[in-house]
């Protein structure tokens, strides 16, 4: 026999899920809702009712005493009840002290002593003392005499008696009805809250659906969003963001190994290549021997210089310190600049340093920033093109411009500068020994001393690159990746 569609959702496994959560949330909080309101409900109306009778009581014990105060009286039975209300009884007590009549069924004798010792006071009896549910009320009647059928007598008191059991069943009756109002309330919730919730969280059911298709490799799949600014929307969006971020990494990191792999593939091809040619008996002449080791050890150097700057890029991306120290940059730069006029003797390189240029940083990473920077300058120019190199601090920063007046970098490749392995000119580049790292650890340096990198360039006219580093600074904070709005091009 199949279980009802409503006692799956009360098994201990949903009941820990989102829809099993917030129902039993809403169940709990409609229940304390009702109860709360019954129990107000039932008190407020025994309340209202036991104040009622109490009124009504008094209202016919003030009746009797403008009675009395007017002169002495000789009243029956019959006219003494209509002195009162009809649901009430009366006791007359005799000059004794003793229950000489009632009116009205149901009191018991054993008011009269109950109420001996309380006169012109309301007392409320509560089905103790063998007297019932009942309201009662001793009024003192000095010269009322009342006549019964089988004497005159001369009333000392008369006690006046509401019985207010009924209202007790009364208030029994209505917290019989509003239990089984609650009861059909909550019912009636719990089937429209899990229809709300079934239709209400769907959209979350997509979005697992969706997850796992992307955890089984359906790297494309992405969250449903409906365009509606909801909740699950928003946070279907951030997911496929997280998504769309993590698949960027991953082919990154993809493009980073092959590109890593086939550049050392060349040295390595080379390498084997002379081997292979030596071990065949190719290189028998001094000569020939010779210069097949000068080749291996260029390649050789170009593949420990790969793999340096792929060491300082990985120790970047870990986040981890560089050393810090106070650096005078036009210092750093004037030796730059030597060394370049020695390497390059056909160009000209001017400097602009007017006055020292301090920063708190890594001296040996920022002088690395420079010659990456006049270094580009030289390659990718032709002989005697004029090379400017300046260096101007301010009250806050230290701003270097490396600008030359070569060819230029066309506008589609300014986007990719700072790409890893990336090269405008692949052939020329690797004739020249450039590995397409070099401006990505320029970037990686300076956005590790809080700094930013900014490539301007005109097709013909030149390209103008200008670091911005921060005057001063306890320490160099760690490392960390660039992100994309880091990355300062144009």
């Amino acid at each position: 026999m199949n279980a009802p569609a409503w006692a799956s959702v009360l098994t201990p496994r949903r009941l820990t899920t989102i829809r099993g959560r917030l129902l039993i949330g809403v169940l709990v909080l409609l229940a304390a809702g009702l109860v709360g309101n019954s129990i107000a409900s039932a008190v407020t109306l025994r309340t209202y009712l036991h104040h009622r009778a109490e009124a009504t009581l008094r209202e016919s014990g003030d009746r009797v005493h403008r009675i009395l105060e007017e002169r002495p009286q000789t009243v029956d039975g019959d006219q003494l009840a209509t002195l009162v209300e009809p649901l009430m009884g009366i006791t007359v007590i005799g000059p004794s002290g003793k229950i000489a009549e009632q009116v009205g069924a149901g009191v018991p004798r054993a008011i009269n002593g109950l109420t001996a010792d309380r006169l012109d006071q309301v007392l409320t009896f509560d089905g103790t003392n063998s007297v019932p549910d009942l309201l009662a009320l001793r009024i003192p009647t000095a010269g009322l005499t009342i006549a019964t059928s089988h004497q005159s007598v001369k009333a000392s008191a008369v006690i006046l008696t509401m019985r207010t059991d009924i209202d007790r069943v009364t208030v029994a009756d209505f917290i019989s009805g509003q239990a089984t109002s609650v009861g059909i309330t909550l019912v009636l919730a719990f089937a429209v809250a899990l229809l709300i919730l079934r239709i209400g969280l769907r959209p979350l059911g997509r979005m697992a659906d969706a997850a796992d298709d992307i955890a089984s490799g359906a790297r494309s799949e992405r969250l449903p969003v409906h365009g509606s600014h909801t909740e699950t929307d928003r946070l279907a969006v951030a997911v496929n963001d997280a998504f769309d971020a993590q698949a960027r990494a991953e082919t990154q990191i993809r493009d980073f190994a092959a590109d890593a792999s086939h550049e050392l593939r060349t040295p390595l091809a080379t390498i084997s290549g002379w081997l292979d040619l030596y071990n065949q008996g190719g290189l028998s002449a001094p000569a020939a021997l010779d210069r097949a080791l000068e080749r291996v050890d260029g390649e050789v150097g170009r593949m420990r210089l790969l793999v340096e700057e792929l060491s300082l890029l990985a120790r970047l991306d870990a986040g981890r310190p560089l050393d810090s120290q106070p650096v005078d940059l036009r210092s750093l730069a004037t030796a730059v600049v030597q060394d370049a006029q020695v390497v390059a003797p056909d160009r000209a390189i001017n400097l602009y340093a007017p006055e020292p240029a301090r920063v708190q940083g890594d001296q040996p990473r920022l002088q690395q920033v420079l010659n990456n920077l006049l270094g580009n300058a030289i390659q990718h120019t032709s002989p005697g093109t004029t090379i400017s190199v300046a260096v101007e601090p301010t009250p806050t920063h230290v701003t270097i411009q490396v600008a030359d007046h070569g060819p230029g970098i066309p506008p589609g490749d300014l986007t990719r500068v700072f790409d890893r392995f990336w090269r405008a000119d692949a052939g020329r580049s690797r004739a020249h020994g450039g590995s397409g790292l070099g401006l990505p650890i320029v970037q990686a340096i300076v956005h590790a001393h809080h700094g930013t990198v900014h490539i301007a360039s005109v097709p013909g006219t030149g390209t103008t690159v200008t670091v911005t580093l921060p005057v001063q600074g306890e320490h160099v904070a760690p490392a960390t990746p660039p992100t994309e709005d880091q990355a300062d091009t144009p």
